[in-house]
């Protein structure tokens, strides 16, 4: 371990940080204070005649247009009216509402059925000794199909893994760790963060009615596949090269009495060969759907699939019956599945986890709403833009510094939507003006989020890594007190460096100019 002088000054750091953290309130709360803040800003800048001027692009083809906007006051008899009489309205037709809610009930089928579980477990346990680091990170960083289950698994069977192939059960709790809150915005498949997200940079643009067909939930995805791949070799280099060294991972007499929990059984081992059969029939459905030139997924007019397609337009409900079908096909052949009316059930349960997030896009709908109706939206993006164009700073400089910004942000507020909520209103457009794409300025933003998630004082997770680095205490760490201070300083290498190669993986793709999506650029398209 560190010596007792810096890991005491170290400790008292994120003790300050843990006291600033708890002083924010809740999201809810939060939201609820923001949108009163708006509205009397509203007032206050109407009254002073705040009002921004810019070139407004022309719709289907029109010339550009110079255009003022002035500040709405959101405290006018009018305006005050309409917030009770479209409540409703704003509540369920916030877009990151249904995407999520749909995308949950078709994960939900494949969580609760216990794929996603014995996919993992099988995976795991099926690899080489030598292989083990890399299997498990590669594992954790794909985690986030399953949401909190894939970041509360992967170090409990990294601990249970290592112990009994005799290794330093901490190396392998603390890597679970790393890989599935650091890399968690990285993923081989599309995970409801993507869907979320995308639907909250989707309303930020119509704040200022821009249209962008970039925007979809896969404008991110050849980047995250990327990172996927080099954020499993940083993980596992740091956790052979540096972990093993300075915990100490002597090979002993090997335990598998821990491994007995986590056994692929053999209704298990039916249950993901019935799966493996339905996931090759879907993509053979999908690839006659959508290969041939007048595919029934292709543009009509076009027959193309990027950039506009009902394949794009489709992806939530095209990816709902996908995990679906998956999840049913596991289930009747894991018997976890036994009649029809099981699979609502299941539904139902992997719903209960998205309650906190119905209760907080109440307010976050109504901020959002009564940020874009003000016009602060495009008038801090117009001003903002201009103040950048006037210093000189964009480009490198200035996603840099986004991300920055975005990873001091998430030391303080844990949950991931909702700092984008109220960052994308501001950044989004702001960025849009200075010829950053979308999809740039939301990586740009999952970069600084996804980082520092596993140092992050406030994390929900933070007292289960304590938990199991006491039940897995190795001999030579007997008579070492276990707090927040142990894991953060294990950990603190893996969230500097997955900060580190993000941010030049972002700065090379931004350079050679690389889509960050299908049809997604890293500049807003002429």
């Amino acid at each position: 371990m560190a010596n007792t002088s810096k890991t005491s000054g170290f400790e008292k750091f994120i003790k300050g940080i843990e006291t600033v953290g708890n002083k924010l309130p809740h999201p809810f709360w939060l939201f609820v204070y923001l949108s009163v803040i708006v509205m009397v800003l509203s007032f206050l800048l109407n009254k002073a005649g705040v009002s921004a001027t810019y070139m407004a692009a022309g719709r289907d083809g029109a010339a550009a247009k110079e255009t003022t906007v002035s500040v709405v006051n959101l405290l006018g008899p009018d305006n005050l009216r309409s917030i009770f009489t479209d409540f409703v309205k704003t509540y369920i037709n916030f877009t990151p509402l249904g995407l999520v809610m749909t995308m949950t009930l078709g994960i939900g089928v494949l969580e609760q059925s216990g794929l996603i579980s014995a996919f993992m477990r099988k995976t795991i346990l099926g690899a080489p000794s030598w292989a083990i680091s890399a299997v498990l990170a590669i594992i954790g960083i794909n985690a986030n199909l399953a949401s909190d289950a894939g970041i509360i698994f992967t170090p409990a069977i990294g601990g249970a893994i290592y112990k009994a192939l005799g290794r330093n059960p901490w190396v392998g709790i603390i890597t679970g760790f790393a890989a599935a809150t650091g890399g968690f915005t990285a993923n081989f498949a599309v995970a409801g963060t993507d869907a979320l997200l995308a639907g909250i940079t989707q309303s930020a643009l119509a704040g200022m009615n821009i249209q962008d067909s970039s925007v979809h939930v896969l404008m991110n995805w050849y980047f995250l596949l990327f990172s996927t791949l080099t954020l499993t070799l940083v993980t596992t280099l740091i956790t052979e090269k540096f972990l093993v060294k300075h915990l100490g991972d002597e090979r002993a007499i090997q335990d598998s009495s821990n491994l007995s929990q986590h056994e692929v059984t053999a209704d298990e081992k039916r249950g993901l060969r019935w799966a493996g059969i339905a996931l090759i029939g879907i993509a053979l459905v999908l690839a006659a759907t959508t290969v041939p030139e007048n595919g029934f997924f292709r543009d009509p007019a076009t027959h193309k699939i990027i950039p506009n397609s009902p394949f794009l337009s489709g992806i939530i409900g095209i990816l709902f019956f996908v995990f679906f079908l998956l999840g049913i096909a596991y289930g009747y052949g894991s018997k976890t599945i036994k009649k029809a009316g099981d699979v609502p059930k299941l539904m139902q349960s992997g719903l209960t986890g998205s309650l906190s997030f119905l209760v907080v896009v109440l307010p976050a709908s109504m901020f959002i709403g009564l940020f874009n109706k003000s016009n602060l939206t495009t008038i801090l993006s117009v001003k903002g833009a201009d103040a950048l164009e006037a210093i000189g700073l964009g480009g490198i400089p200035l996603l840099v510094l986004f991300i920055l910004l975005c990873t001091f942000v998430n030391l303080f507020m844990t949950s991931g939507s909702a700092k984008w909520l109220i960052l994308a209103p501001i950044f989004v457009p702001m960025f849009y003006r200075i010829g950053f794409s979308p999809a740039l300025t939301q990586i740009a933003y999952r970069i600084g989020d996804s980082s520092t998630n596993s140092v992050t004082p406030l994390s929900y997770y933070m007292p289960v890594v304590i938990g199991l680095l006491e039940q897995y205490r190795p001999k030579n760490k007997e008579n070492q007190e276990v707090g927040m201070g142990t894991v953060i300083s294990l950990i603190l290498p893996y969230a500097v460096s997955y900060l580190t190669i993000f941010t030049i993986q972002l700065i090379v793709w931004y350079l050679l100019k690389l889509p960050l999506g299908p049809g997604a650029g890293v500049s807003v398209a002429p």
